[in-house]
């Protein structure tokens, strides 16, 4: 700790080792609230405590795990550089609040895409053809950025990821999103990153599944009570949802009650 914090750990712990001798004197660690003060501080430190041991478990990795997880998940580690143009779904600023002319517009740009796929095919500067792509959008003074280094699958949209399919120098086909941008790549180059490189990486991601898993079975579940709740006399109102929650509704007559 710095050395600020520390005199604020000191001071706070003096002042309190002073006050609970005060207070002992007063008897207030006999006093009933002080026992379910104790009990429920108790039960917060456990949690604390086993929180730690979870985290511990799962930090535990072997380097066969490391190693088998990396052979499962290769492909996750392939790291690619690439050129990418955007198309845009219209014109920016045309007046196309009519459905014929919007439509118009869109179909236009759609074998804009095409045209330009087919001249990237052919090998044509890809920083020339998103000064187009731009031009055509809208956006007549955009400088291009085409180029992407060290890209993962994961980086991608998911309907992007069969671009690393691609051998270096082929062209994907024109990817259109739903929103109506349209986007062509081309594989630069590709290489697997080594089991070295990612198992930091690896590690982590090991680490936060296990303690997830662990933790399932103290989350959720939870059943709330509406006689707690909602007593008698007051305005009845659910009480906060909680995910997985659910809410008991008191005992019938002649029944017990949780």
């Amino acid at each position: 700790m710095s050395l600020s914090l520390r005199l604020n750990v000191a001071n706070a712990y003096a002042r309190n080792l002073r006050m609970s001798v005060a207070a002992e004197k007063r008897g207030l660690d006999k006093a009933p609230a002080f026992e379910q003060e104790m009990r429920y501080a108790r039960m917060q430190l456990l949690a604390q405590d086993l929180n730690r041991a979870l985290q511990a478990d799962a930090n535990n990795i072997s380097d066969a795990e490391l190693a088998d997880y990396y052979k499962s998940n290769e492909l996750s580690y392939e790291q690619a550089t690439l050129a990418r143009i955007f198309i845009p779904r219209a014109k920016q600023g045309d007046s196309t609040d009519e459905k014929v002319l919007k439509e118009a517009a869109e179909e236009a740009m759609v074998k804009l895409a095409a045209d330009l796929r087919t001249r990237a095919v052919k090998g044509e500067d890809y920083d020339k053809l998103q000064i187009e792509a731009y031009a055509a959008g809208g956006f007549p003074d955009t400088f291009p950025h085409t180029r992407m280094e060290k890209v993962r699958r994961a980086a991608l949209p998911p309907q992007h990821e069969a671009v690393f399919n691609l051998n270096p120098g082929e062209v994907s086909e024109v990817f259109s999103d739903p929103d109506g941008a349209h986007f062509i790549y081309k594989m630069i180059s590709k290489q697997t990153l080594a089991l070295e490189n990612v198992k930091t990486e690896i590690r982590t991601t090991i680490s936060g599944q296990r303690y997830r898993e662990s933790m399932k079975s103290f989350q959720g579940d939870v059943i709330f009570s509406d006689a707690y709740f909602n007593p008698p006399g007051e305005l009845a109102k659910p009480p906060q949802r909680v995910r997985g929650a659910r809410r008991k509704r008191p005992a019938q007559s002649g029944q017990d009650s949780d």
